[in-house]
């Protein structure tokens, strides 16, 4: 039987993202960004619920998130989700579940640009190296 492991996401950062390089050299970006789901109660309140989702990204669009992507920014993100256990310094065992971004495009301006949206999209090559191309109407 077939199966599928896939996240979309659109939301906001909650923080600058956090650039690193493995020992090996390869980029590696970690990030957070909210969704907000707003519903009404059933005495007709408005209320909102928060969600935050961490999301891992890998080489060039790593780099492309650090450079182009900061706190309160808007994007779109696409990936797989995964779930990581390690041990804390107190040698408690700790887990975590993120989205590894494949894709990942960019809804506002770009950092210290001026204002008005500059939609820009970056594509991380999959496991197997056959990413789709981006789109062509990506301004780089």
């Amino acid at each position: 039987m077939a199966s599928v492991n896939k996240a979309i996401l659109i939301g906001n950062l909650g923080r600058d993202p956090e650039l690193r390089y493995t020992q090996g050299g390869q980029a590696v970006a970690n990030f957070s960004i909210a969704t907000t789901e707003r519903y009404s109660s059933r005495d007709g309140e408005r209320q909102e619920r928060t969600e935050w989702h961490n999301i891992v990204t890998w080489g060039k669009t790593a780099e492309n998130c650090a450079q182009y992507l900061s706190k309160g920014s808007s994007c779109y993100v696409e990936g797989r989700l995964q779930t990581r256990e390690w041990e804390d310094k107190e040698g408690n065992k700790r887990r975590t579940t993120e989205v590894v971004a494949q894709v990942v495009q960019f809804i506002g301006g770009r950092r210290g640009a001026g204002s008005g949206p500059s939609p820009v999209e970056t594509t991380a090559p999959s496991a197997a190296g056959d990413a789709p191309p981006p789109p062509s109407d990506v301004p780089f």
